[in-house]
């Protein structure tokens, strides 16, 4: 049926520009060879396409299923549970289905039994990394192809298209301007043209469009993989010490939308993991920005998680306690856990008594400098050492203290 002007006006943009076969689409270079030998044969196979919003996911799905010229169905798992993709399904063998990280693990065994028998071919699209959001189960039985953000060229051959069709145009600045802040998302490009377009003319320049608008320009993608890359981003500027890029990395969080507490959470880890024994003061310092913005909200949270970034950023570096118990727990991992050493465990019963629990144990506190030579560590272990000091910060100056301190308690009494 052919849509009347107001119906086509209704409709999205990114709909109405929507490509009808592949030479129209546009991005992904790096699946063509692919995408073409799936549509010169026989039969499609099962695939998942994983990537951001907005390069291009559902739009080559319909084309792939439409080449087929099998009757198909497409259904998005947010509005749709099992009882109602049964009854879609009924006639279809073939199921484009959006976004399939939104099933749970359980929902996803469902189409295990299709995918085994072949009654049902699958092109599901999922913006979430499918290692963690798709069952292994699933994942054996589909072709994984990759997507990535739309390209700056790509995207302005994107808006060209978008302006042929509103029959409006910006100027070159504007476009650049548009295509700069879309994050490589054709969708959020179109939605800010079809935005800039309903302008007047004078308000059409990118200054002006700064300042009006709609805050969608910054991409959210907390559920995804650019939530995870962004805080990775973060985490690996403050261990390699610079706080400009770790300040830029918190502003793209913070202004997608990222839930404040996420952000002091991984801040409370580096500070332990990254910076640890070389400033001491930088664990409490994390914990306190947490309270902080807990305690004021947001927007002023930012002014306390600014200042803890750049500390962090700035502090010595040490991940010798991170390192260390990443070494006992290998050794717990291979050899099991080892008998406590009778001297150390507590008798709890005259049972344990006879068995000699806690005989010997000598009291660090009951001696000058509340420290006694006694063995901690099991018997078989021998003098294995997992904690190895770094000379970094505060780090030495404790370690030079414990060293002093016992060094003094070992000599023997003047006479």
């Amino acid at each position: 049926m052919q849509l009347s002007l107001t119906e086509n006006d209704n409709q999205p943009l990114a709909d109405r520009i929507r490509p009808k076969n592949m030479t129209e689409f546009i991005g992904q270079p790096q699946l063509r060879e692919r995408v073409d030998a799936f549509l010169r044969a026989n039969r499609l196979p099962s695939l998942l396409f994983f990537g951001p919003p907005g390069c291009g996911k559902s739009t080559l799905a319909l084309l792939l299923a439409q080449a087929t010229g099998r009757p198909f169905v497409r259904v998005s798992a947010p509005e749709a549970g099992l009882p109602v993709l049964r009854k879609k399904l009924a006639g279809h063998k073939l199921l484009i289905l959006d976004e399939l990280h939104r099933f749970s693990k359980a929902q996803q065994d469902f189409f295990l039994p299709g995918l085994e028998n072949g009654t049902i071919t699958l092109i599901a699209t999922t913006t979430e990394n499918p290692s963690f959001s798709i069952t292994r189960q699933l994942l054996s039985r589909l072709h994984v192809l990759r997507f990535r953000p739309l390209s700056h060229d790509e995207l302005l051959d994107v808006a060209k298209r978008g302006e042929s069709e509103l029959g409006d145009s910006l100027t070159d600045a504007a476009r650049e301007y548009l295509c700069g802040i879309s994050g490589g998302d054709a969708r959020s490009l179109l939605n800010l043209l079809e935005y800039a377009l309903g302008l007047p003319e004078e308000s059409r320049t990118p200054e002006h469009l700064a300042k009006n608008l709609p805050e969608v320009i910054i991409r959210g993608d907390r559920g995804g993989d650019s939530h995870y890359e962004l805080a990775s981003a973060l985490i690996k500027s403050i261990r390699g010490s610079d706080p400009d890029a770790a300040l830029y990395y918190l502003a793209c969080l913070l202004e997608s939308g990222e839930d404040p507490r996420f952000v002091t959470r991984r801040l409370m880890i580096s500070a332990s993991e990254d910076v640890g024994l070389a400033d001491p003061q930088a664990l409490p310092m994390a914990v306190s920005c947490h309270q902080s913005v807990e305690a004021v909200g947001m927007p002023e949270g930012r002014i306390p998680m600014a200042e803890t970034v750049v500390y962090l950023a700035l502090a010595p570096k040490s991940n010798s306690t991170y390192a260390a118990y990443a070494t006992a727990q290998k050794e717990v991992r291979q050899n099991g856990v080892q008998p406590v050493p009778l001297h150390l465990r507590n008798a709890s019963t005259s049972l344990q008594k006879e068995w000699g629990y806690g005989r010997n144990y000598q009291y660090p506190h009951s001696f000058p400098g509340s420290w006694v030579e006694q063995r901690y560590l099991p018997e078989s272990l021998g003098e294995r050492r997992f904690y190895e000091p770094k000379e970094q910060g505060a780090e030495p100056r404790l370690l030079a203290w414990i060293k002093g301190h016992l060094r003094s308690l070992r000599k023997p009494p003047r006479r």
